[in-house]
């Protein structure tokens, strides 16, 4: 995932923001639900905001925390690594 997000930067087919990386992965259809989920669990301090854009796109409003943690996992599949997905369950 990150080197395709690269290329895509670098053939101006995406902007190296925050924002548009996050609205690419959430709405991008097609894409590998496991390769998301790796991207946005990793460390890296632009990952995060990633992450934590990626989170801001989701509608929450008026769904219980069973309802919204589905509509979340339902984006991306969740890794393996415990750091990652206590990153992800903490945004």
């Amino acid at each position: 995932p990150l080197q395709g997000i690269q290329f895509l930067i670098e053939n101006d087919l995406l902007k190296n923001t925050c924002e548009d990386i996050a609205q690419f992965l959430y709405k991008g259809e097609g894409l590998n639900k496991t390769a998301i989920g790796d991207y946005l669990g990793e460390r890296d301090e632009f990952n995060i905001q990633v992450l934590h854009a990626f989170v801001e796109l989701h509608e929450f409003t008026d769904l219980n925390l069973v309802q919204a943690l589905r509509q979340f996992l339902w984006s991306f599949r969740l890794p393996g690594e415990a750091q990652k997905i206590d990153r992800m369950m903490e945004a």
